[in-house]
């Protein structure tokens, strides 16, 4: 996947030109994980996730105007972008799939900006303890969705045909176990290790029907109990320094606004 081209994605549309704007585009889910299936398999029900940070022009900023995020779906792209102050209230939130994207390696980056190269450079500001709870509620919510899936009228036929042939949603019980794998690793090192590498093939095998619910389940109850212990024990800050982080979001944006970057 690393010979994608940024001229090749298809953006969403924004009041303005997207892609200028964007300091930080990076792939999302399956690709940055290493665990994307090409459309060419049977089994794959796997897009082409992107994220993309953007800062707006001045007027987003000192006039009535206003612009939050965009996402946009159109085969295989799935690609979201968000306005860096909206971007840095998710970090400061602990969301996890938005502290992946300080996370990658270096080839699932598409564009970094200085601006962007600088909210990386600092990413080690957005870790503390408060990721067990994230990471211990999102997980919760696929093992929700990995069997109450009635209902979901997103899901796309073959996606469908998987779920009524194993009898759970395959995709969301390998994102259950991902996240809880990550989770516990981020606790214990302080490393969040995006691009999956020990348990790759492991998820591939989740997410394509090799594991009955049983044994997910099993799995799962496992991270759960480890990432709960992790959140008492971890060499992670308790909370996150507010002041730090509220410097580096207002430095980032003066100097991109003023071009001193």
């Amino acid at each position: 996947m690393t010979n994608i081209k940024i001229e090749d994605v298809k953006f969403p549309y924004a009041p303005f030109d997207l892609l200028e704007h964007s300091i930080l585009i990076g792939n999302r889910g399956s690709v940055a994980h290493g665990t994307y299936i090409p459309n060419t398999d049977p089994n794959s029900i796997d897009d082409i996730d992107l994220m993309n940070v953007v800062i707006p022009p001045r007027k987003y900023y000192l006039g009535l105007s206003n612009w939050e995020m965009c996402e946009g779906i159109d085969d295989p792209w799935d690609v979201v972008a968000y306005e860096f102050k909206k971007f840095m209230g998710l970090l400061v939130k602990q969301n996890p799939n938005v502290l992946m994207l300080l996370w990658l390696d270096a080839e699932d980056y598409y564009l970094m900006r200085p601006a962007g190269d600088a909210l990386v450079a600092a990413r080690e500001l957005f870790s503390s303890r408060e990721v067990a709870k994230t990471f211990i509620g999102y997980a919760q919510g696929q093992l929700q969705r990995m069997t109450h899936v009635a209902g979901r009228g997103y899901l796309g036929a073959k996606r469908k045909k998987l779920v009524e042939k194993y009898g759970y949603d395959v995709k969301n019980a390998g994102h259950l176990i991902r996240l809880l794998h990550m989770g516990i690793e981020f606790l214990d090192t302080g490393l969040l290790n995006v691009k999956r590498t020990w348990d790759r093939q492991l998820l591939i095998d989740i997410k394509t029907g090799k594991y009955s619910l049983v044994e997910v389940n099993e799995m799962a109850a496992d991270g759960f109990d480890k990432l709960r212990i992790l959140e008492k024990h971890s060499s992670l800050p308790k909370k996150l320094d507010l002041k730090l982080i509220d410097k580096l979001c207002i430095d980032i944006l003066d100097a991109t606004l003023n071009d001193s970057f």
